[in-house]
């Protein structure tokens, strides 16, 4: 019998800063950046970027990251697992994921690449223009990880994201291996369709063979993985190899099926969307909740549905209100 666990989710995932700076669009049109998209940049060219940035905030982030900031929120015990160098966003990165009530003990990294960031240039129409640079969170190495910790969370939780480079992913798999050894659930989110593309494979492989629990995806990504245009088709297929399939569809709703149940809820009504970015990662956080405190599918759908309706109500990706009042004046 395995022993009340010490942690309701452990997660590993990117360490990354969100430096956001108000710009004029010139500036966007001379950097030739592009206007409200995302671009995965090297080192020279964030420094570069940076160097043409007004005053800035900074706001930690990363998708696993934000899921553990919403499941805090909402009350439950977390633990985060990732990289970050020994500079100054590090420490920004270390105090904002341990103020939210999440432990963090990996050590930094010595040296280059510097902490991962992602550059954000804010025009006066608030669109977002992103600049990614993952830096030291792609050199996550499996000797840092806590294996006791992973081996007495409830669930592990993997940012698919962080499977494309190759240290973290054996650390990854590693974390996998500890967990399921231990009788823990692992939860993996798919994060992206050019993660898929990338590396379909080893997320099927790892679902032939019974690794994943709990898999997270929205529409596109079902497609991707499964090869099946039709979203019901693709879940189906997907529902006989997994234990619990999660699947977003936006202002849609979300799907899931545990065990030949099947529930779906609709998307939580917000007066107006302002900025999507993490909602998939705060539904992860309310569904994930739910599920460790034995609620019941829909219910778990429902937690998911409100905390991705609080977070595309404002910028950012992190909540701003307590999720679990809001929780409780929802659920009243």
């Amino acid at each position: 019998m395995n022993q009340a666990p010490r942690y309701d989710v452990i997660a590993i995932g990117n360490a990354i800063v969100d430096v956001l700076a108000h710009s004029r669009d010139e500036v966007i049109d001379e950097l030739g950046l592009t206007r409200g998209g995302m671009t995965l940049v090297d080192t020279a060219r964030a420094e570069e970027l940076y160097a043409h940035m007004g005053p800035t905030a900074q706001v930690s982030g990363g998708s696993a990251a934000n899921t553990l900031a919403g499941l805090a929120s909402l009350g439950a015990r977390c633990a985060f697992i990732g990289q970050v160098a020994d500079d100054a966003l590090g420490e920004v990165f270390a105090h904002d994921i341990r103020a939210a009530g999440i432990d963090f003990a990996t050590p930094a990294r010595a040296g280059d690449p510097p902490t991962g960031r992602c550059l954000i240039f804010v025009t006066p129409d608030a669109q977002r223009t992103m600049n990614t640079f993952l830096g030291s969170s792609q050199f996550l190495p499996a000797e840092v990880l806590d294996l006791d910790a992973i081996a007495s969370s409830a669930v592990l939780y993997l940012e698919g994201y962080l499977w494309d480079p190759e240290e973290p992913r054996a650390a990854m798999r590693k974390a996998i291996a500890t967990a399921r050894e231990a009788g823990r659930k692992v939860a993996f989110t798919l994060s992206d369709a050019f993660v898929i593309d990338r590396h379909g494979d080893d997320f099927r492989d790892m679902i032939a063979q019974g690794q994943i629990d709990i898999l997270f995806a929205n529409a596109v990504e079902l497609a991707a993985l499964t090869g099946i245009d039709d979203f019901d088709d693709a879940l189906a297929s997907l529902a006989a190899k997994v234990p619990v399939v999660v699947a977003t569809r936006s202002e849609h709703g979300a799907v899931a099926i545990a065990a030949g149940e099947r529930a779906q809820v609709p998307a939580e009504p917000v007066a107006r969307v302002v900025d999507t970015t993490g909602a998939g990662d705060l539904f992860a956080a309310g569904f994930l909740f739910g599920h460790v405190r034995g609620m019941p599918l829909a219910e778990c759908l429902r937690l998911g549905a409100i905390c991705a309706g609080e977070i595309i109500s404002h910028f950012g990706a992190r909540p701003e209100v307590d999720l679990a009042t809001l929780v409780t004046e929802r659920a009243g």
